[in-house]
């Protein structure tokens, strides 16, 4: 076994703990401060968007809004990078959409408001508060099965490492990256809605990956190096397996983050609000994998005491354990 090859992952674990658990406490805090906010996908609601021309006060066109729907309003200003197209974003708060007669009417107070500002509605959404439940609902069990799955196939498909044990920390990992995702989108300030479950659901996708590729290592490692111990096994299996998920992430990263920079520019929300989470979660992806989910896996074997996963059955081939060093 190569000395200079092996970092020791398993020593430094209460590093990698605090790094996780000081990014879980900001992302609280933000959280406290910012709040959450459910897209109208899981709210219910409306969403109206106008192209405009010159100024304008988004202050009173809320207000506008609000008297002439005796709902809560939102109103926001953005522009496009690219075109230099203007937008007026106003979010209609409540359980249900705005009926016809009601929308035309608010389109007309609102031009009567603004005749100068060559108003034009160029997108609306309507979701009714029930279809919004059931939406969260299904996002929040397809989240709950896939981390399911991905225990019961680590359990099966990895027994010789204690399948519990493994499993549970795989999952562990997965929880780590939901979260990341997640305080990410409270810290941007980016609504909860269907394009999170869809980046949870493709960071789970590359996380367990990565996890599985580093428990197959460790199960030829185990074998190629009976008599060593469960943190050596794993140290040597992280460190070969390092670069290739560093390599994957990175690259996934780097083009989401192209994507991101590109809907930036075009003033495009939808792709923004997965993109941004997405590069993020790729990178803590990696990151779980590699810090996490293995050296949880030894503490947890340490403590029932399997320190060896395989016996010598060969004494006279049995490597010279003092070389390992980290």
């Amino acid at each position: 076994m190569s000395e200079n090859k092996i970092i020791g992952f398993y020593k430094k674990r209460f590093i990698f703990f605090g790094i996780s658990i000081a990014i879980m406490v900001i992302g609280i805090i933000f959280t406290l401060i910012n709040g959450v906010t459910l897209d109208i996908q899981f709210k219910g609601g409306a969403l109206l968007k106008y192209t405009y021309t010159g100024e304008m006060d988004e202050d009173k066109a809320a207000s506008i809004a609000t008297d002439q729907l005796n709902r809560p309003v939102t109103a926001q200003l953005t522009s496009d990078l690219a075109t230099g197209e203007k937008k007026l974003v106003l979010n209609i708060a409540g359980e249900y959409g705005v009926d016809a007669a009601d929308q035309k009417n608010f389109d007309n107070a609102l031009k009567s408001a603004f005749p100068d500002s060559q108003l034009q509605l160029s997108e609306s959404q309507m979701v009714e508060k029930y279809f919004g439940d059931k939406f969260l609902r299904n996002g929040i069990i397809a989240l709950v099965l896939s981390t399911v799955l991905v225990l019961g196939y680590v359990w099966i498909r990895f027994n010789f490492m204690g399948g519990l044990s493994a499993g549970v920390m795989a999952v562990v990992a997965l929880v780590h990256d939901v979260l990341v995702v997640f305080f990410t989108c409270v810290i941007f300030k980016l609504p909860i809605g269907d394009n999170f479950v869809a980046v949870a659901l493709s960071i789970i996708g590359y996380s367990i990956n990565d996890t599985i590729v580093i428990y197959d290592r460790i199960r030829e490692n185990a074998k190629l190096y009976q008599g060593y111990t469960v943190d050596q096994i794993s140290d040597l299996s992280i460190s070969q397996s390092m670069m290739r998920s560093i390599n994957t992430n990175v690259s996934v990263m780097i083009s989401v983050s192209l994507v991101y920079f590109i809907a930036a520019a075009h003033s495009i929300e939808s792709i923004q609000s997965f993109a941004l989470p997405m590069a993020i979660g790729s990178i803590s992806g990696c990151y779980s994998t590699i810090c996490i989910a293995g050296p949880l896996w030894v503490m947890w074997k340490k403590r029932k005491g399997d320190v060896i996963l395989f016996k010598e059955k060969e004494p006279e081939k049995a490597r010279v354990k003092s070389n390992y060093k980290y």
